[in-house]
């Protein structure tokens, strides 16, 4: 290579006189803000004097072909020191050097320096003094390398294998593979024999065109350093970037008020006009001319009163429209309100007429329990009417007369009732047996992703299916003979599936009807004996072992040993029953009646009919739930419980209008944020709790003493339902929070107090000076 033969030539001609300068810094620096970043990045004319100067000084402690800026980056990216990589490829530069002995190389000279061994020159460069001819003679030399010598570089990257590692490299275009191999023999403490160079990339060249964009910018200065010797800067290079110039931003804030300026100025007319008049020697004639005569002078205060009159006539029809579009609507109004109101009523009128039809056809068609209720309540009532009846109006014989006859028709109303209440049980007894044979002869279903129902029969419901088919024809009245027949022989053939004394039985009955048919016995005659027949084929279809179907759907399980956790003993009828069969009050401690025995022992003494009270406790759990606030103490509250705070602490009506229909009235809470309970509650109409459930205050919406009166009405129910235990744990978390909420409003108005006390001294404080003031002034 060209550059490095003349570099040898120059550096055997100066010699090694300079080479051990490292300690006198043949550069300083020239401004602290250069970074390690852009200490590397100078200009291409000063790297090329840069690495020149220091070769021609032989380095500071080492000066290796590539050092200078590049091998400084490159050092800068090295983290870990090369392993001993003999027989590998290479990887990345090392700082330190060796010989292949192992021991360190003395640094300063590249291996492709002269073989001749280095002179100990510190001490004659102390005593030497170099003529200045010397130097120019030097200059000369290296500014011909700079005219002859291209300085072109290419940045490579190093891959040591087989460990991977890359490391960007800056070297000289025209360096031979070995002074390469050598040099990274040194730094990697391995023989060059053993390394191995292989070059990847592609063997082309391409002409870049590259644009600089020449501006008006200064650059910045950025630091950089000068030589010693020659006196040379050398700056830190800057991108070509131009900077992005700030939008020039206008004024947005002006001080410059809106006073119009008015300005004078006399202008004359566009078109210049003469007149022409009759005169000696001119004449003009007048045939044309036209005798105006001056009106009514029309001063500004006329003018503005013409303005005024007209403004005034406009308002009076605008605020005519206005006053008819606003009579409109109020009209509107009041039509939309009486229709409301109208419909209000009719849907009122309508209730109250569906109740009342409803309610007599419970006591005329009784068919549940409440509706028995009702009708022993009716009696009640009328019983006592007579009993005021007879007590007012006869005495003596007539009146025990009386007595007797009263007693007569109750006794005949008492007994109607049970017929009516033997013909619902029977009603429902069928009712329940064909809903039983139902359900266990329906196909299994279930709906597909689609919302298709899919339906599918198995052997046990096709089995009850054939069963429930024999007992509706068995049930069938008024048919022939041998229709009956047919039926009796084909549940033969069913029941002698299976032997059993079930089956047993219910052969010896098939064959009895049989033998009574053929002696020509009555169809009346023979209701029992069917009736039997019947019973016992129903007892055969829920034996889960003739239909394994019916099992899903019997109430009382196949295995009696269940029933011993939860049977209790009924004081009344002497029998053991399920839980399910006692009604138990929040205040009661031990089960004592079941509820058979409590209905019985109603219906015979006080006839107390409690549908409406069922009613209202339905509704308030409705209600709480609406709220979905996690309340409890509504869901506490048993029949017996609602019908006392009702009856007892609100007297059966409402706390406003005193209106007694218990149809009418809900219990809805007094103070809708806390959680509905007796001492949260009161009793009014519905259209009475949807206005008071609007209420954001009820201090605002009630007078003192009526709040006052509802609040001793929540201590008696306090007071009453604090025997419960279930309540009095809920009703002391109740009180705990009433005291913190007292407290806390104490302290509130302690603190307003004070407050009002410190304000009041600050006046008095302040008023003090200028009373005495006063007293000093002289009369």
């Amino acid at each position: 290579m060209k550059t490095m033969d003349q570099e040898e030539e120059i550096n055997d001609q100066i010699g090694v006189e300079l080479a051990d300068t490292r300690e006198t810094e043949a550069t300083e620096t020239v401004n602290d803000v250069v970074t390690d970043e852009n200490e590397g990045q100078t200009t291409g004319e000063s790297r090329e004097g840069t690495q020149l100067d220091f070769k021609e000084q032989g380095g500071p402690e080492k000066q290796e072909y590539g050092s200078g800026p590049q091998e400084e980056s490159m050092e800068r990216e090295k983290s870990l020191e090369a392993p001993n990589t003999m027989g590998k490829k290479v990887r990345m530069w090392e700082t330190s050097q060796s010989t292949e002995d192992g021991q360190p190389e003395k640094r300063g000279k590249p291996p492709w320096w002269s073989a001749k061994p280095a002179r100990p020159i510190g001490r004659q460069l102390s005593q030497t003094d170099f003529p200045s001819s010397y130097l120019t003679k030097i200059k000369a030399i290296k500014e011909a390398l700079k005219t002859t010598v291209a300085d072109l570089s290419a940045t490579v990257k190093v891959t040591l294998i087989p460990v991977d590692q890359i490391v960007t490299i800056s070297f000289k275009i025209g360096v031979f593979s070995k002074q390469l191999k050598e040099h990274f023999s040194q730094l990697l403490n391995i023989p060059s024999k053993y390394l191995q160079l292989t070059y990847q990339g592609a063997k082309m060249y391409q002409d870049v065109t590259v644009e600089i964009e020449r501006i008006d910018f200064h650059k910045p200065f950025l630091g950089g350093f000068r030589h010693k010797i020659t006196g040379t800067e050398y700056h830190n290079a800057g991108t070509q970037t131009a900077p992005k110039k700030l939008p020039i931003k206008t004024n947005i804030f002006s001080r410059e008020t809106q006073t119009v300026t008015e300005r004078k100025k006399l202008v004359a007319t566009m078109s210049r006009t003469s007149t022409q008049m009759t005169k000696i020697g001119v004449y003009v004639s007048n045939m044309t001319d036209k005798l105006i005569t001056p009106g009514k002078y029309f001063t500004a205060a006329q003018y503005h009163a013409q303005r005024l009159a007209a403004v005034i006539v406009i308002q009076k029809y605008f605020r005519r429209w206005h006053a008819k579009k606003f009579v409109e609507s109020l009209r509107e109004q009041k039509r939309k309100r009486l229709e409301w109101e109208m419909q209000e009523k009719l849907r009122k009128e309508k209730a109250k007429k569906e109740w009342l039809q409803r309610d007599y056809n419970r006591r005329i068609n009784p068919q549940t329990n409440e509706d028995f209720e009702l009708l022993f309540h009716a009696l009640e009532v009328w019983r006592q009417e007579q009993l005021r009846h007879i007590d007012q109006n006869f005495a003596g014989a007539k009146r025990k007369a009386a007595l007797c006859e009263l007693l007569e028709k109750e006794t005949q109303i008492i007994a109607s009732i049970g017929r009516q209440r033997i013909l619902a049980n029977n009603q429902k007894y069928e009712k329940s047996v064909s809903a039983l044979l139902d359900k266990c002869s329906a196909p299994k279903k279930w709906i597909s992703f689609d919302d298709n129902e899919t339906l599918m029969d198995t052997q046990y419901t096709i089995r009850a299916r054939e069963l429930k088919d024999i007992y509706n024809c068995i049930i069938i009245k008024n048919i022939c003979d041998d229709e009956r027949l047919d039926v009796l022989l084909t549940l033969k053939h069913t029941v002698k599936e299976h032997e059993c004394k079930l089956t047993q039985d219910i052969l010896e009955l098939i064959d009895r009807e049989v033998d009574l048919m053929m002696r020509g016995v009555k169809s009346c005659n023979l209701e029992g004996l069917r009736q039997r027949i019947a019973t016992l084929f129903l007892q055969y279809i829920k034996t889960p072992l003739f239909n394994p179907e019916v099992t899903r759907y019997l109430k009382v399980p196949p295995d009696p040993t269940k029933f011993y956790k939860n049977v209790y003993f009924c004081r009344s009828c002497e029998m053991y029953l399920p839980s399910t069969e006692f009604s138990i009050s929040s205040t009661s401690y031990h089960v004592s009646r079941c509820r058979q025995c409590c209905m019985l022992d109603n219906e015979a003494r006080q006839r107390e009919a409690f549908l409406k009270y069922k009613f209202l406790l339905k509704q308030l759990y409705q209600s709480e739930a609406d709220y979905e606030d996690d309340s409890k103490i509504a869901y506490l509250m048993q029949l017996q419980d609602l019908q006392y705070l009702i009856e007892n602490i609100w007297a059966s009506q409402s706390a406003l209008s005193a209106w007694n229909d218990l149809c009418d009235l809900v219990i809805v809470r007094w103070d809708r944020t806390e959680e509905w309970a007796p001492w949260n509650c009161i009793l009014l109409t519905k259209d009475e709790a949807n206005v008071h459930l609007k209420m954001k205050s009820l201090e605002e919406g009630y007078e003192p003493v009526f709040i006052h009166k509802i609040k001793h009405k929540h201590i008696l129910a306090k007071n009453y339902f604090s025997q419960i235990p279930m309540m009095a744990a809920f009703l002391h978390v109740y009180d705990t929070e009433d005291e913190a909420k007292e407290e806390e409003s104490n302290e509130t108005k302690d603190k307003e107090s004070n407050q009002t006390e410190e304000e009041t001294d600050k006046e008095t404080m302040m008023s003090t000076p200028k009373d005495t003031e006063a007293e000093c002034l002289p009369h």
